[in-house]
């Protein structure tokens, strides 16, 4: 049976995957065989979400009338049911129900009625506490569907330490990152010189090692110095893998999903208030402001280095009429000319302007010229993907050590509109 939960934690607390490690060694004391404990990451851009909208599924062995009530069971005792955004969702089910809604609650957005539907279908068990949103992560973790999978080990501290200062030793974070890399990722930022994986909530979850397969992450682990854990949990995750991603066409973008678009730069990109970077990308007349926020950092210079008529391929989320980025593909470097006076062939100074539409003008010899000097500029910059920073990548987002799927690989090859590219399953 597939069992799933979601929406039990709070900005004050709780992890929804603690509730899932604490079920996985509870369903083991009672005699039920655990097959594998998923963490699977839902659309990032749900208003409803506490932190990272992850949900829970566990595939287990057993009798499911037991299973349904010991998971009941430890959701009323783990949750945050006090919060007003917290409506946890249980869900027990014989019979996985078809995919197409885990991708539905992936990459656009679900009802509770429709998790509902899909759970009648499939003769499920199923709980929703106070409004029953929670049913809807729930139904799409038991329908997750990974193609592409990543791990992640996450070590939870004993309950009297909640709350306070977390005790994990810096220089062994570095240590297991340079050990395991680029077989695990987003441990560290050394870029920035920031840890990455010890969150800094108020909940249980002491840190997170993700990576390529269990045992990357395990030999990752065995470097870190920490306080000691209560448990530690490994899940099978789609982190990392770009399942958000869908191919989007500029003037067709709507809110709230995230996209891969292809475009041409229409304009220099300009730094606002608070750091941000921004510049338009046009396709067929229509623009789209694309976005790069303080906390991207370096990205932030790659994103200032593109002129018009650079062709690229930009990934991130559409939100409030504009591209959030998380990764950025050139596909094609326009020229870059500067303009400037010319140099006076009789005395070699260069020369000056003479006035708005009357050239140039040489102050030493008084030799003048109609024509400017061009001069192709060196371009600091290169084809090839470029990504934010471990500090500002959505869980998702799929790091540039993983390599590029092959069909992000092709739309910036290939030339073609991404709308033309076939659709991703399903």
């Amino acid at each position: 049976m597939w069992i799933g939960i979601d929406d039990t934690d709070s900005p004050a607390g709780m992890c929804t995957t603690y509730i899932g490690a604490v079920l996985v060694r509870q369903l083991a004391r009672s005699g039920f065989r655990v097959v594998e404990a998923r963490l699977v990451r839902l659309n990032p851009n749900v208003i409803h979400k506490t932190r990272g909208n992850a949900a829970i599924c566990i595939e287990a062995e057993g009798e499911i009338e037991a299973v349904f009530a010991l998971t009941c069971a430890c959701v009323e005792a783990f949750a945050e049911f006090d919060a007003p955004g917290t409506n946890p969702g249980v869900v027990v089910s014989r019979v996985r129900p078809p995919p197409d809604f885990y991708y539905a609650a992936l990459r656009d957005f679900c009802t509770v009625e429709e998790a509902v539907e899909v759970l009648e279908a499939a003769g499920a068990r199923y709980r929703g506490y106070k409004n029953r949103r929670g049913l809807i992560g729930a139904t799409a973790a038991v329908a997750s569907d990974l193609p592409d999978r990543t791990y992640e080990l996450l070590a939870y501290r004993t309950r009297e330490n909640w709350g306070t200062p977390r005790q994990v030793d810096r220089s062994s974070l570095f240590r297991a990152e340079e050990m395991t890399g680029p077989h695990t990722w987003d441990t560290v930022d050394r870029e920035n010189d920031v840890v990455v994986c010890v969150p800094h909530t108020p909940d249980p979850v002491l840190f997170g090692i993700r990576g390529e397969s269990p045992a990357w992450v395990g030999r990752a682990r065995s470097s870190v110095r920490s306080e000691g854990p209560a448990c530690e949990q490994v899940y099978t995750t789609n982190q990392g893998t770009d399942a958000h991603l869908v191919p989007g066409q500029i003037g067709e973008l709507r809110e709230g999903r995230s996209y891969l678009v292809r475009g041409t730069v229409a304009g220099s990109p300009t730094t606002g208030p608070g750091g941000h970077v921004s510049f338009l990308l046009a396709d067929e007349g229509v623009e789209a402001r694309c976005m790069a926020y303080e906390p991207t950092k370096g990205f932030r210079d790659v994103v200032r280095r593109l002129v018009p008529g650079d062709v690229v391929v930009a990934a991130g989320s559409y939100k409030g009429g504009s591209l959030n980025l998380e990764k950025l593909g050139v596909c094609h470097l326009a020229d870059l000319i500067r303009i400037r006076p010319p140099v006076c062939p009789a005395c070699g100074k260069r020369m000056t302007s003479a006035g708005t539409g009357k050239g140039y003008k040489c102050r030493v010899c008084g030799a003048r010229s109609r024509e400017p000097e061009a001069e192709r500029v060196e371009r600091l910059l290169q084809p090839g993907w470029y990504e934010v920073p471990p500090t500002a990548r959505r869980h998702l987002a799929r790091p540039l050590v993983r390599g590029v799927p092959a069909w992000e690989e092709a739309l910036l090859q290939s030339g073609r509109k991404c709308s033309r590219l076939p659709h991703r399953q399903p």
